[in-house]
């Protein structure tokens, strides 16, 4: 393993230089284009020191040698770059070296789903971690990448929610299972029908499974009187989502949701309408 090298210290040094000089050039605004460009030129640049770039640096270690830098990185408190991660995700066989790295520190944790992505390999093991006592941050990463999965993990989440872990984040993943399954369905339409209190959520589960079997059951809640303008909302949604259409005028003015919406929207009315009429007074 080479020496661990703080790129991006001295990025911020020449960074920092470099603003003092042409601080005036780029807007504020313009700034937040020119720091990333000037980041990734940085990381073609030769460094005295190293008489490399940061890219060449690591291009010239082996898959371990990448990954054991990153655990040390981590371990002292070194900045990892984006030019180490960069050349991790660009190596094919630092995937099984990277997977030990979901079972050490947070910090660890999140570097690793982070470079690994929805990975195939890594799949299995972001489902323990969803299932486990982490952390929600790391929970709702690994939830992203096994959403673009959900078949290589269907059977799994389906027990997990049968067991009553992690029902929600099981429910999220399960609904954007590809392969139909009976199994799948009646799960979702059944949370759908029990949960009152989570309509909106439930209905747009079903929405994005893509089963228009579904829309009886929508349609039939969509037409009770009692449901809320964000219920309204999303289960219309869901509805022309699966092909359907409900074109019953409602009523929703005693809405307090409904109200702070009109409101808000007669607000920018106002403003605009102010802005409008005070143009032109200057002359």
């Amino acid at each position: 393993m080479g020496k661990l090298y703080d790129f991006d210290g001295m990025f911020d040094e020449r960074l920092s230089k470099y603003i003092t000089e042409y601080g005036t050039k780029y807007k504020e605004s313009e700034w937040e284009e020119v720091i990333p460009e000037l980041y990734n030129k940085f990381g073609d640049t030769v460094v005295r020191a190293i008489g490399k770039t940061p890219r060449e640096y690591y291009a010239g270690m082996s898959d371990d040698e990448l990954v054991k830098t990153l655990r040390a990185h981590i371990k002292q408190s070194v900045p990892v770059s984006e030019f180490l991660c960069e050349a991790i995700e660009n190596r094919d066989g630092c995937v099984e070296l990277m997977l030990p790295l979901l079972d050490g520190s947070e910090d660890e944790m999140t570097y690793a789903i982070g470079i690994l992505g929805s990975d195939d390999a890594a799949v299995p093991k972001y489902i323990d971690i969803i299932s486990g006592t982490g952390n929600d941050d790391l929970k709702e990463m690994c939830t992203d990448y096994v959403k673009n999965k959900a078949d290589l993990v269907k059977d799994r989440a389906l027990a997990l929610y049968r067991d009553g872990v992690e029902c929600e984040r099981m429910m999220e993943i399960l609904s954007r299972v590809t392969e139909r399954d009976e199994d799948v369905f009646d799960m979702l339409l059944t949370a759908f029908r029990t949960d009152p209190d989570n309509i909106p959520m439930h209905a747009s589960y079903l929405a994005v499974y893509g089963d228009e079997r579904a829309l009886p059951y929508l349609l039939d809640t969509i037409s009770e009187e009692g449901i809320t303008y964000p219920e309204y909302q999303e289960l219309k949604i869901a509805i022309e989502t699966l092909g359907g259409r409900y074109d019953v005028e409602r009523d929703f003015s005693d809405d307090p949701y409904y109200q702070t919406i009109k409101a808000h929207s007669a607000s920018e009315t106002d403003i605009f309408s102010a802005f409008e009429e005070g143009e032109g007074d200057e002359e």
